[in-house]
């Protein structure tokens, strides 16, 4: 038996006016989707009440691991899946470059938590540049911080500091207050707190943040990105402070071993402390453009290798709800129906083992708001043998609706770590 794991994150939403009222999965034609559906649906909470509405707990959670245990934060997940190593008395810190626009008042607004998708040498050129200017190099010493720079958006820093009460430190996700002044979301203190060493670095951040568009705004990239109607990576953002994590080994709770695909440095991070085999496809970028047939394919020779166990998730849903644009989120929903499920099934079936696949969005991420929503999620489980069987009865093959109205009446899997287990038929 082999077992599946596709993730499309952030593919489930809420109902759009644009759409007579439909969420993006119920107004596309989805039959793969629909496939998996008819052998085993429902509805999952992959965030617990009360824990931030993320990739980062939701992915933990979907792979078994209760985020209300395992979760220090976003970055430290992210560094292990980058191969940084956080030492002892180190905070973690996502870095992304965004886009800031002053407005005709004088605000300073945030258009894009990914510089208006900076990727490549663009990206490593001005980050390189932001580290050799000699005043932010200063701050940086100060802070004693440190960035891995990466050619995509997604930046990683680490910082020997003494704070104990990093929770008191409030760095905003830049996903969540996108077209809004970033004045009130700088890095501050959001509750009293007699952490020197915590209101230390929330003054630091801020300081190398505010020097960072000084540095990186008149930068010749982002001046010819500006003449090419493009927006401007023109600041650093820090968040998602964490501090170290282990987790144990996937094969040893599950009694299963393989590989997760992807793109993103996350999902490496928590697939790697699990255990799991994160290979890098070429091409594979966490944007709408990414290699879906690479990844696919890197997917479906694991399996053949002897894996029993492999993954793949999909970043641009979430990333072109984060944009806003419901033409490219629609888009990418296909894509991972036709061109990641489609194949996955076609090819399992050809091989002729059994296998079961589990298809789920980790989180809502809402194209009104554009930012992620911590509610229950669909999810279906394609079964091999439940399709043999209606093929030798002569029956129809079971088919049904992926999407969050078709299951709206479906329990709810309050518990998201169990997902695993049902995907392993181990409950």
């Amino acid at each position: 038996m082999k077992y599946v794991l596709v993730i499309g994150d952030g593919m489930a939403d809420t109902n759009l006016p644009q759409l007579a009222g439909k969420t993006p999965l119920e107004a596309l034609a989805l039959p793969a989707f629909d496939r998996c559906a008819g052998c085993y649906c429902g509805r999952a909470l992959t965030v617990p009440h009360g824990m931030p509405a993320g990739s980062d707990t939701a992915i933990l959670s979907i792979f078994g691991y209760a985020p209300q245990t395992y979760y220090t934060g976003r970055s430290v997940l992210e560094a292990a899946g980058m191969g940084v190593v956080l030492p002892d008395g180190s905070i973690s810190f996502r870095v992304n470059l965004c886009a800031i626009v002053p407005s005709e008042e004088g605000e300073m607004i945030i258009r894009s938590h990914n510089g208006g998708n900076i990727h490549g040498v663009e990206a490593t050129t001005l980050m390189n540049d932001l580290i050799a200017d000699s005043e932010f190099a200063r701050l940086m010493n100060e802070a004693g911080l440190e960035i891995t720079v990466t050619d995509t958006f997604r930046h990683v820093g680490v910082m020997k500091s003494e704070a104990k009460d990093i929770g008191a430190v409030r760095l905003t996700e830049p996903h969540n207050v996108l077209d809004q002044d970033i004045t009130a979301h700088l890095p501050h203190m959001e509750r009293k707190s007699d952490d020197k060493a915590a209101r230390k670095m929330a003054t630091d951040i801020r300081a190398l943040m505010l020097r960072s568009y000084e540095v990186l705004k008149d930068h010749p990239i982002n001046q010819a990105r500006i003449a090419q109607s493009k927006l401007p990576a023109n600041m650093i953002w820090p968040w998602g402070q964490a501090t170290a994590v282990a987790l144990p080994s996937f094969e040893e709770k599950f009694g299963h071993y393989g590989t997760v695909v992807s793109a993103v440095p996350l999902v490496w991070g928590i697939a790697g402390l699990a255990g799991l085999k994160t290979p890098h496809v070429q091409g594979a970028n966490g944007d709408l453009d990414t290699n879906y047939e690479g990844k696919v394919q890197c997917l479906l020779d694991a399996l053949a290798s002897g894996d029993d166990f492999a993954a793949v998730h999909i970043e641009a849903p979430d990333e072109m709800a984060h944009a806003g644009d419901l033409a490219k989120k629609l888009e990418a929903i296909q894509y991972v129906e036709s061109r990641v499920v489609t194949p996955i099934l076609d090819e399992l079936t050809k091989r002729g083992e059994a296998f079961r696949l589990l298809l789920l969005s980790d989180h809502p991420t809402f194209l009104t708001t554009r930012t992620h929503d911590g509610g229950p999620v669909p999810y279906a489980i394609y079964d091999s043998r439940v399709v043999y069987t209606a093929l030798q009865e002569g029956k129809p093959l079971p088919k049904r609706e992926f999407s969050e109205y078709e299951m709206a009446c479906e329990p709810v899997l309050m518990d998201g770590t169990d997902l695993m287990r049902v995907l392993f038929e181990q409950i």
